[in-house]
């Protein structure tokens, strides 16, 4: 038989004695590694601790029968395997276990020959369901866009062409603003290919000066200038087998395009000081958030380049023009960041998401997942209220207010009735009422108005209504 690299682990549990030493001997034999058990609850014990691969029990136990243990095995642990030993003529109990999830069974006397056999299927059965499991989980990440949130159709259109793009090694160009989420998508692109066992080598080419571009790229040899002590790998050798990706590929110096653009042709490059190429295979994925068409008319990148990066050119919208989705990125993050701070905080109160939502998010995506991430580590509560947003965006309440009355002013046809307005009036009254019925004591009044003393006082402060005890706290 063939051996694994790993020996396998087998519990041998059965109340006679002869069987365990039987059985022990011969499987130590074939090169598992065997521990007896007299019964059930003493291999239970261990079971929790550490699984073995496989389980051969006896059926018929005075302390717990073999479809009891079984039982509790399968609750432990689905993948242990697990053959059943049954007298003679007496298969019911058998057939039984073989339902309840036993792979095979045995029966008394046995011939040597039939337990490796068995315990060879089993373990075949084991390793096939396990490639299996490894399968389906493999497929049901492929074409999974993890932290890629967007129900708008602007985005499924996108999902869709990344699937596409993800089959080709055509070369892809990301255009978007900042913080529209440029490296999920390349990062997306790169799992769902066939170069997703490889490296995924990130470059900010914003980040890097003029004159260490070349080396960082390309890589250097020891001695090539001043301050080169060794050999150094450059990103494009780094990614080779999978996908490299530069951020900002417009900030490129014009000095290191045409080496860039052979560097792609001919995938292959020279690092500095070196006298011969190095071949390498790359996936490329750019993301800019310039119009290279602008820069290629400006002279501040070259045409042939722009034209070899952009061959797949997928846009992303900023946030302002999808704000269906600004609910569900805010519950992702808020989700990611009550774990992350070990926070419970449930909800974002309809108060604040309303804000988000006429909020213009220029710094799109990473903005909204900076302020969730600011609001939930200041707020005490189970629900984000709009005093644990920024003042930007908690301002814009009162902003809002005064702007609906000029416009209602500014109209040629006046509404009869602005209901918005009737709505505030009728629930400033309230307020009033309430904070009036308790002597101005917030906590009671947000009480008998069923709101939270922070709700109420961002009312007070949103309807301009002089609060009556300004230093009550929420305590």
């Amino acid at each position: 038989m063939s051996k694994s690299s790993t020996k396998k682990t087998i519990f041998i549990v059965d109340d006679e004695e002869s069987i365990r030493t039987v059985l022990s001997i011969m499987l130590t034999q074939e090169d598992y590694n065997v521990e007896c058990y007299a019964s059930p609850t003493e291999a239970l014990k261990k079971i929790t601790k550490s699984f073995p691969d496989i389980i051969i029990s006896d059926i018929s136990m005075p302390e717990m029968n073999g479809i009891e243990f079984l039982s509790k095995v399968k609750n432990i642990n689905q993948t242990t395997g697990f053959i059943v030993l049954t007298a003679y003529g007496s298969t019911e109990s058998a057939v039984e276990a073989m339902k309840l999830g036993a792979n095979d069974y045995l029966t008394k006397p046995f011939k040597i020959d039939e337990v490796k056999i068995s315990v060879q299927s089993v373990l075949n059965s084991i390793k096939l369901s396990e490639e299996n499991r490894e399968l389906r989980s493999a497929l049901e990440q492929k074409f999974s866009f993890d932290n890629i949130i967007g129900n708008t159709k602007e985005m499924h259109e996108i999902f869709d062409l990344i699937k596409r793009v993800s089959q080709t090694n055509s070369n892809v160009l990301i255009y978007g603003e900042s913080g529209t989420g440029k490296e999920m998508i390349a990062q997306a692109i790169h799992r769902n290919s066939s170069f997703s066992t490889k490296p995924f080598v990130t470059i900010n080419c914003a980040a890097i000066p003029e004159t260490l571009f070349e080396s960082e790229l390309f890589g250097h040899t020891k001695g090539s200038f001043t301050g080169a002590t060794s050999d150094k790998k450059g990103f494009f050798l780094e990614a080779d087998g999978g996908t490299l990706f530069l951020d900002e590929v417009g900030e490129i110096p014009i000095s290191i395009q045409a080496k860039l653009l052979r560097a792609i042709q001919q995938k292959s490059f020279r690092p500095l000081g070196a006298s011969k190429d190095v071949n390498v295979n790359i996936r490329l994925i750019c993301a800019t958030n310039k119009q290279l068409e602008e820069e290629v008319k400006k002279g501040t990148f070259r045409e042939d380049l722009f034209y070899r990066i952009n061959v797949i050119q997928i846009k992303l919208p900023p946030l302002r023009e999808r704000k269906e989705d600004i609910k569900s990125l805010a519950d992702h993050f808020l989700t990611k960041y009550t774990l992350s701070m070990g926070k419970n905080i449930k909800t974002i109160s309809q108060e604040a998401l309303g804000l988000l939502m006429n909020y213009s998010f220029p710094g799109n995506i990473r903005e909204l997942e900076n302020i969730i991430e600011r609001a939930v580590a200041l707020e005490a509560k189970n629900s984000i209220f709009p005093e644990s947003l920024p003042s930007k965006i908690y301002s814009l309440s009162t902003k809002s207010t005064s702007s609906e009355v000029h416009e209602v002013s500014a109209s040629k046809e006046q509404p009869l009735f602005n209901l918005e307005k009737g709505v505030e009036d009728f629930e400033k009254q309230h307020i009033l009422n309430a904070l009036k019925r308790t002597n101005g004591v917030k906590k009671k009044a947000a009480k008998i108005l069923g709101i939270s003393f922070r709700s109420l006082r961002y009312r007070i402060d949103k309807y301009g209504i002089e609060d009556p005890n300004p230093n009550e706290d929420e305590g």
